[in-house]
This record gives structure tokens, sequence and C-alpha cells, in this order.
């Protein structure tokens, strides 16, 4: 498997596979930054033609897509930058990665050989156009499943069912959907795939050489696997797609050691063939372990493309809101998350406001703007709260309710989850938490402190 005893100077390969762009970054034994470099989907590889890396289709109401391929070739290109910095791709000890939730790729039959036999003289794209029976792979911003949920959810007795059998009801957006549907609608397509991996274990399996496992983590993001079994669940299998266990291949712990590095990497770049990929597994989970949160009482939010607040607990208590995972790093612990699409692009652009550019998951609302003048909220609690509903606002405030709304809603879905409120501490990450007006926002309306990883900034 690999010589585990590393040299001082050993490096680690870290990635980043979001909706919107791939970062690599390399740190060495200290956690210092050696090298990084962000490929950006629209502006690096415009001829995808994507729009904030996706396809928002206009024939198929909800239909959101990320075309395969691109993903391969921001990786060829990734290691062409990272190339030209002098860096020694010999001294890395290991690879690893986190992948955006829920999206799904699908490999054409005969495909793993191909994977086995990739030729170092040529980059990845050339080889893998034709590896995929689905071209286009749908992510987590696609709601056009919901009658695909809605059979799920019957077939297995109901959506507080499935929610107690992996964690969440029915969500559009999540793979066991999104397969039931190819599965409807491409039936041919459906039985020329050979294997269904996430982002997460798609990017491993370029590194592998192989096909990868689904991580535990991730792969409570799919309604297809029992939570507290950590194994799939046959209910759910047989409601979503007939052969589907194979499809899928077999589940790992997301801190476990895949394999060592393809023979690809270590001709084309020289890798040492010591070089161990550990599980990729899924962003949010992956926040989790990186932020340390192994503390009940303390919450994180991500504000990114996509908002999210988690936390931990032994005790999960799954609903039909919010979603429960197992905690990437506490092979007994779960985390629990909420979810809200409508995050960083809504935002660049005693008052609240509702913006859904996209069709928003908590609460199932539709696209449009809602903006409401404020009254009886006293910062403690939302007993007699009275929302008075207007056509617009001033432009200042405009902003102000945005920011507000969206902070407020995360703090009644908290609490209606069972997390704790107030809170001991927030933690937020994301490119928006370096906003000081937006972390004051979330202090007040939360009731307790917030901390940034960025810099050792605290805001009462």
């Amino acid at each position: 498997m690999g010589d585990l005893s590393l040299p001082n100077d050993a490096l680690f390969l870290g990635f980043d596979s979001s909706t919107q762009s791939l970062k690599a970054t390399v740190l060495d034994s200290n956690l210092v930054i050696v090298a990084s470099e962000m490929i950006h989907f629209d502006s690096d590889l415009p001829h995808y033609k994507t729009k904030d890396g996706v396809y928002r289709d206009a024939n198929v109401n909800g239909r959101i897509v990320s075309p395969t391929i691109m993903w391969v070739e921001a990786l060829d290109l990734i290691f062409q930058r990272l190339s030209k910095s002098n860096l020694d791709f010999g001294k890395i000890a290991a690879v690893s990665g986190s992948g955006q939730q829920h999206g799904s790729v699908y490999w054409n039959k005969g495909s793993s050989a191909l994977l086995s036999s990739l030729d170092p003289k040529k980059p990845l794209v050339d080889q893998l156009r034709d590896a995929f029976s689905v071209k286009e792979s749908p992510i987590w911003m696609d709601c056009s499943t919901t009658a695909q949920c809605r059979e799920i959810e019957k077939a297995v007795g109901g959506a507080l069912e499935l929610s107690k059998i992996t964690g969440s009801r029915a969500h559009e957006r999540y793979t066991g959907p999104q397969i039931r549907k190819i599965f409807e609608t491409q039936q041919e397509t459906y039985e020329n795939t050979e294997r269904i991996s996430l982002v997460s274990s798609f990017m491993a399996c370029l590194f592998l050489g192989a096909y990868a496992c689904i991580d535990t983590t991730d792969g409570a993001g799919m309604n297809l696997m029992d939570i507290k079994q950590r194994a799939w669940s046959k209910a759910a299998l047989e409601a979503t797609a007939p052969g589907l266990e194979e499809k899928l291949g077999k589940l790992a712990p997301a801190h476990a050691v895949a394999g060592s590095i393809a023979s690809y990497f270590v001709e084309r770049y020289k890798f040492n063939k010591n070089c161990l990929v550990v599980q990729w597994s899924g962003d949010n989970p992956n926040s989790l372990a990186g932020l340390t949160l192994n503390t009940p009482g303390d919450l994180a939010i991500s504000l990114g493309t996509s908002d999210t607040v988690f936390g931990i607990t032994k005790d999960p208590q799954p609903g039909l809101e919010g979603h429960v995972f197992p905690n990437p790093v506490d092979i007994e612990g779960y985390m629990v998350m909420l979810v809200y699409k409508n995050g960083s692009l809504t935002r660049e652009g005693g008052k609240i406001g509702f913006y859904y550019k996209d069709h928003e998951i908590l609460p199932p609302m539709p696209v449009g703007f809602h903006r409401y003048i404020l009254q009886n909220f006293n910062g403690e609690t939302l007993d007699g709260l009275n929302l008075q509903e207007v056509q617009e606002f001033d432009p200042p405030s405009e902003v102000h309710a945005l920011i507000e709304g969206q902070f407020l809603s995360m703090r009644a879905h908290a609490e209606r989850f069972g997390m704790p409120s107030p809170p001991k501490r927030i933690i937020a990450t994301g490119g928006a938490s370096a906003n000081k007006s937006i972390l004051s926002s979330i202090a007040s309306i939360f009731g307790c402190d917030i901390y940034t990883v960025q810099r050792p900034v605290r805001i009462t």
C-alpha cells in the first residue's frame, strides 16, 4: 500500500473540486502552503461556455448540470500550472480532496479498463472524452427530480421513514433521485453505465487509475445509504433503480487510504510510486473536519455559493428538515446540516428579505423576491414576530434585508432541527466570511460570538 514512514520534507496535495472552480493546495508537514493554483471554469476553460460553472437548461425546468469532461480538463490544466512552479512532485506523500456534494458521474462500460491503461504521454482529457455514459453531470443545484423524490419516499413508507434510514427525506439534488430519473428517462443509458461516482469519488478515480469507493460521509448525501449501518440500504436501492448496488460499488470510511497513486502520475509528473491516495469526501463534511469541530454546542456557518450551517451530535434525530451524515472523523458520531442554495451568488448583488435566484431548499420556495418589514423582534425569541410584506426597499435597505433574512431563516430552522440555541460559538468560513458587516449580523441574530479561520477576528 505504500511506505507510511515520512521524510521531514514530505508534502501533501489537496484539492477542492467545487461548482465554479478546481483548486489545488500543496502543504508541507507544518501545514505551510508551498504552492497553490486555481482553475476557474468560466474564464480558464471558456470553450465549455458555462456560467458559474454550470449549464441551466432553458428547456427543462430546474435542470442544472456541468460537463463532466470539463472537470477532467481542469485537472490537466492545474497540473500544467503546478509543473511550472518548480514543485517536486516526488516529495508528495499523499493526495486527497473534497468535491461538491451530490453531483454524480456515470462511467461507460469498459471505463475501468480505460482508467487502468492511461497513456502518460497524453493528457487525461484526450483519453476520457468517451468514458461517460452521461456527458453532463447533474449537480447539487439541480431541482428537476421532484417526481422521483416522491416515488422513492412512497416506496420506502414515506418521507420521514426515508429520513430515518438515510438521514434526509428525498431531495431533488440528492444522487438517488437523479439516478432514478436517468433510469426512467434514459433506460439504455442506465444499462450502459458500469459505475456511478460522486464528484468526490470520481476525482479519486483519476488519481487511482481505478474506480474509487464512495465514502460513507459523502455517500449519506444520496438517499441511498443507511446512516446507522454505514452500508447501502436495500430498501432505498430497490426504490431507486434495479441493479444499482453493483453500479455503486463498495463504501469506505472518509479517512481511509484508497490506494497508491496511478502509474500515469508517476510517469507523467514524477510522483513517488508510494504516494497514497486518501479517500476524497464532500465539501461540507471536509469543512467540519478541517475546522476540527468536535464540541457539541459549536456551530459552523459556511458562506459560499450555497450557505450551510452544521454541527455535531452523538444522537441524531433525522426529520423532514435538514440532513444527517456520519461524522467524517468520528466513527461513532454524526454531523447535522442545514443547506441554503441561494448564498453568495445572491448576496453579490429592522428589514428582512428572502431572495431566491434558484428554487430554495429551506424553506422549499420558488424563484422570486420577498421583502418584509420586521416588527416585534427583540433579538432573543421569534415569539410574537410580525412580518409586513412590501414591494421594494431603498438600495441600502435591500442589501441589509438580504443578509439578515438569510440568517434569521438559518436560526429558525436550526432551532427546529435541535441545534443549540444560542450556540456556544459560531465558526464562519467561505468567501463571505471576510465581510465584517455580515459577521456582525450573524452574531446579533444568533446571540453568540463568531470566529473566522482566515484571521484572528472575534466579533461579539
